[in-house]
């Protein structure tokens, strides 16, 4: 099975944390020549931090060219935009200020570059939400970051794999404070949401939408709390008659416990820990991070900056990868569903479109 190479997308890359893992993800991904056939790779970094992880990995080829303007990307090769021309000093496994300095460099340039239609993907390596706190940039993630630099009322975090996906109705709030996070407005709008990315961005047609409870049992009736009964079954009622197919709310355990996920294209979790313990669990570690409702399309891996691993060349690059086809897949779909052109990878899913590069690579 070949995979397609007419109107190969741009698909642009942020480092991440330049003591983390990223860059060696990056490099193990497109190492691979054949990612070509597929993509224009856009790395947003810098030339010493590239090379630096590239010696620690030297069974990993990766050739480039440097470039300083996006207008002179090269669709033969592997495109390094650098970002910064100073030496910085790469500590990997070390969370200090640096680390996050050059990821929200890194990050800007490329979310710019999405937002002006000069890529037309972002796959983004991880960030630590400590340092990169500053006077510039006071986000708790790439989420919302994205949200404010789009200017848009509301987006997902929809976490996506081969089998299940799930969408956040709070993202990285404290536990302590997500009830008062959670209103039936807010309910509707993420299922809108989720609909409509299922729709254009998965080619669903009729999207099947599961809402979890919040409390255990889902409130058993309102005796462990009303919240199911005040606002989250008003929200499902109003959303149906919106003609959102959805249902619930369901108890999270028995939800995820007796397979019923399966039965659903996706699943909207009221807090972080709810839909990305389970998530984490049975996605195969082939789940990606997919930002619904911008206009740009943003993924990333599942993961974070795994300090503890950084700079040894054991970092598990799987995720990433099934990042960049996710990506790559999505802008297909938006494609096609917007009646723009004919989608050649039509409803073929990541793991798919893995799977054919795989098997190029084992013919060769």
């Amino acid at each position: 099975m070949s995979v397609p190479t007419d109107n190969k997308p741009i698909i642009g890359f942020s480092c991440g944390d330049i003591n983390g893992i990223g860059i060696e993800l990056i490099i193990k991904v497109l190492s691979d020549n054949r990612v070509l056939d597929i993509c224009t790779p856009v790395v947003f970094a810098n030339n010493k931090a590239i090379n630096f992880y590239r010696k620690t990995m030297p069974e990993q080829t990766l050739n480039f060219v440097s470039i300083k303007d996006s207008s002179k990307i090269s669709h033969h090769q592997l495109n390094l935009y650098n970002c910064w021309e100073e030496d910085v000093a790469i500590t990997p496994g070390t969370m200090n200020d640096d680390g996050g300095k050059y990821a929200i460099i890194s990050l800007s340039i490329a979310a710019e570059a999405l937002k002006a239609g000069k890529i037309d993907g972002l796959v983004t390596a991880p960030i630590h939400k400590k340092n990169i706190q500053s006077d510039k940039f006071n986000f708790t993630g790439h989420t919302p970051y994205l949200k404010n630099l789009f200017g848009v009322n509301d987006v997902v975090m929809l976490m996506a794999a081969a089998n299940m996906k799930i969408g956040l109705l709070t993202e990285h709030v404290a536990v302590k404070e997500v009830a008062q996070h959670i209103s039936k407005e807010k309910i509707i709008s993420k299922l809108q949401l989720i609909n409509q990315s299922l729709k254009r961005d998965f080619c669903i047609s009729k999207p099947k939408i599961a809402v979890l409870g919040l409390n255990p049992h889902a409130g058993d009736e309102g005796l462990i709390g009303k919240e199911e009964i005040d606002i989250i079954k008003p929200a499902i009622k109003e959303a149906n008659q919106k003609n959102i197919f959805c249902f619930g709310p369901y108890s999270a355990d028995a939800f995820f416990a007796r397979g019923q996920y399966e039965k659903f294209d996706a699943v909207l979790a009221l807090y972080h820990d709810q839909g990305l313990i389970p998530f984490k669990s049975l996605s195969l570690g082939e789940g990606i991070n997919f930002t619904a409702g911008l206009k740009g399309v943003r993924t990333s891996p599942d993961h974070g900056t795994a300090f503890d691993i950084a700079g040894k060349g054991i970092a598990d690059e799987t995720s990433m990868r099934q990042a960049l086809f996710a990506c790559i897949d999505i802008i297909n779909n938006r494609l096609e569903f917007d009646g723009q052109r004919k989608n050649p990878l039509r409803k073929m899913s990541s793991s798919v479109v893995a799977n054919a590069v795989d098997e190029k690579i084992t013919e060769d």
